[in-house]
């Protein structure tokens, strides 16, 4: 499985008008391609900025809907003001515990690791089993651009109060990846899950 992300820096005031757009004329488009196994999408409503994913059941399929997507990744630029940003990953985990339900949120962490194998090992081992064991856990993923050494982890909560829970068992997990595993990280941020149509298969 494969996934693309697209990602605007817009203006706070236009999230629920980027929602609407993304919702009743992205999703529409995009899920009716080949290959295509659905979408999500996250906000942040203080700074604007919003990342809306794809998944993919192969390669070709995602990079043969580039072009035809192009048209409405500009235009959501536009609805959002911000330019748009695009990254394409493999899904390496995939795990959910139960669907979610509106007011669920998410803490998306990116780092850059020289054993990416090594680091999937990891997550899968260690992470996503303390994760399991969090109140409020909902589901996980761990997608990684093998081209760049890159990862970018995804964990869903039920609630906000159910992610700032976790803040400090958050911290502990990175401190062990960075000791154990030389994980960099890059950037850390939390997100309101607007869209959860991501159909990506359990993989772990």
């Amino acid at each position: 499985m494969y996934a693309r992300s697209t990602t605007i820096k817009g203006e706070p005031g236009n999230i629920d008008a980027g929602i609407a757009y993304i919702r009743d004329e992205v999703m529409p488009a995009i899920t009716a391609m080949d290959g295509c196994a659905g979408m999500s999408l996250v906000v942040d409503r203080s700074s604007g900025q919003c990342i809306a994913t794809s998944s993919w059941h192969d390669e070709a399929s995602m990079r043969a809907s580039g072009d035809r997507l192009a048209s409405y990744r500009a235009r959501g630029g536009e609805v959002l003001g911000g330019t748009p940003t695009v990254e394409e990953w493999e899904v390496a985990v995939m795990h959910r515990d139960h669907q979610t339900s509106p007011g669920a949120c998410c803490r998306i962490t990116w780092t850059r690791a020289s054993d990416l194998d090594g680091t999937v090992e990891f997550w899968k081992s260690r992470v996503l089993t303390q994760l399991e064991g969090m109140d409020g856990f909902c589901s996980a993923s761990f997608l990684i651009d093998r081209a760049g050494g890159r990862t970018c982890g995804t964990a869903v909560f039920d609630s906000q109060a159910a992610l700032d829970a976790t803040s400090e068992d958050a911290a502990r997990m990175r401190e062990t990846a960075t000791r154990e595993m030389g994980v960099e990280f890059l950037d850390i941020a939390e997100f309101e899950l607007a869209i959860a149509h991501l159909r990506v298969p359990e993989l772990v």
